[in-house]
């Protein structure tokens, strides 16, 4: 059985590239993929804290990303966040519970609408004080991490994976 990271060894000495990156890159992704769901997780426990259990942390995370936006589903699955189908089911059931309002566009009758209503602003802002004090642990650990190095590295990583979509290797 060949691992991922054999296959991107044996790719790389077949162009004969250098191999020093390629394991820190694996280890990357693999920390990307695991902080995000560690995110969910936290945001789960705030709720737990909160006694709150009638929206689920991917619900709650799809409500903040919304913000004070007015969009379409089409337009927040664009942004990136979220696969087709989840985006779907979850704004259907936030609809239902009253966290957003949706509503047909006056500019183009086929489209719908949605945005926060007073309830689903009331929830951005308890995760807004939960991010604060994410932040707040950030900054008083020692050592404290390079966050804006961290987001710097993150988005050359996005322009690089955007480039290949749009343009293929080169």
């Amino acid at each position: 059985m060949i691992t991922a990271s054999r296959a991107v060894d044996a790719v790389a000495q077949s162009e004969g590239e250098e191999l020093e990156i390629k394991p820190l890159y694996l280890e990357a992704l693999t920390l990307v993929e695991r902080l995000h769901r560690r995110l969910l997780d936290v945001i789960k426990d705030e709720f737990d804290r909160m006694g709150r259990s009638d929206v689920n942390s991917v619900q709650a995370l799809l409500l903040f990303n919304i913000g004070d936006s007015e969009l379409t589903a089409g337009e927040l699955r664009t942004r990136g966040y979220y696969l087709g189908s989840n985006v779907s089911y979850n704004l259907k059931k936030l609809v239902e519970m009253g966290y957003l309002i949706q509503e047909k566009s006056e500019r183009d009758r086929r489209a719908t609408m949605i945005r926060l209503s007073d309830k689903g602003l009331d929830m951005v802002g308890k995760l807004a004080q939960s991010e604060v004090k994410q932040a707040d642990l950030l900054a008083r650990s020692n050592p404290a991490p390079d966050v804006e190095a961290t987001r710097k590295h993150l988005r050359q990583i996005e322009r690089i994976w955007t480039d290949y979509i749009q343009y293929g290797a080169q």
